[in-house]
């Protein structure tokens, strides 16, 4: 599983679920199985690990294993499986929301500047929707809002005018034709770091991102039992405002009290193994 994927903040955020041995718990993206696998070291016979995963990559390479049940869905529709599965409630639910190092590192997925590679972005390989289609069928107007809501991105306007343009000639397939497209703008001395959140904005339009963690909020407090542990890994600003206001709204509600006032963060040590974790935030709140 460590070479799909290197789990963040690993310790931190199976410990802040106090997992009892014959608990319920939900591992809501599943990704490589690392954070599921250390939570199953927990388990006794009579606990259950619900996992699950719109990427159907990451469900296959799941172990067999009594304590585990498999979905195939997204996140979102965490309360619908809980209940599917026969369970009231759950004691303890995870999502970290990163993309998983294998996406990241399969080229041909197209999560990364770094290949030569069609541009399609799904996390859901099923879904209907890729980068191809975002940007060869919005208009100018809905590329520079994607841009700079979703990248915070400087100078929005002239780059989705200037991928307007070029896609009048030829439309876009490739990250070549991309960054050819993008080839009048690139910062000479910050260019991995400007493509950076060029595409973390479309890959956040083409999944949904956002609205599907707006979701996944309420229907996961939902189906936590009492004291039960909702523990959140977040990477940038846009998805971590959503879960701390989320927990916020259910701490003034009495539904929710925060474990930690503050977010975790990962050590040093960690960051110099594994640079995608520099970023991560984990929150921790109890069900009331």
């Amino acid at each position: 599983m460590s070479e799909y994927h290197t789990p963040v903040l690993l310790q931190e955020s199976v410990s802040s679920l106090c997992i009892k041995p014959s608990g319920v718990y939900v591992d809501a993206t599943f990704g490589g199985g690392g954070h599921s696998a250390e939570i199953l070291k927990s388990l006794g016979t009579d606990g259950h690990l619900i996992a699950m995963d719109q990427d159907s990559e990451a469900i296959a390479n799941a172990p067999k294993n009594k304590k585990l049940i498999v979905a195939h869905s997204n996140f979102r529709f965490i309360h619908n499986f809980v209940r599917y599965n026969g369970f009231d409630g759950v004691d303890g639910i995870l999502a970290d929301l990163g993309v998983s190092s294998h996406q990241f590192d399969t080229g041909e997925r197209g999560f990364s500047f770094r290949f030569d590679a069609e541009l399609d972005m799904r996390m859901n390989p099923q879904a209907s929707k890729d980068a191809k289609q975002v940007l060869n069928s919005y208009s100018c107007e809905e590329l520079e809002h994607i841009f700079k809501l979703y990248g915070e991105v400087e100078q929005a306007r002239k780059i989705a005018t200037m991928i307007c343009k070029h896609r009048e000639n030829a439309p876009l397939r490739t990250t070549a034709d991309l960054g050819n497209a993008l080839e009048g703008v690139l910062p000479k001395f910050s260019e991995h770091k400007f493509l950076a959140k060029i595409y973390q904005a479309l890959r956040i339009e083409v999944n949904d991102e956002m609205i599907a963690l707006e979701k996944f909020m309420p229907m996961a407090i939902k189906s936590l039992n009492k004291d039960g542990v909702l523990a959140v890994i977040t990477y940038h600003s846009l998805e971590d405002r959503i879960v701390k206001n989320a927990i916020n709204d259910a701490v003034r509600e009495g539904i929710l009290e925060k474990v930690t006032r503050k977010p975790i963060i990962p050590s040093e040590e960690e960051i110099e193994n594994n640079t995608r974790a520099r970023s991560a935030k984990l929150r921790v709140a109890r069900k009331l």
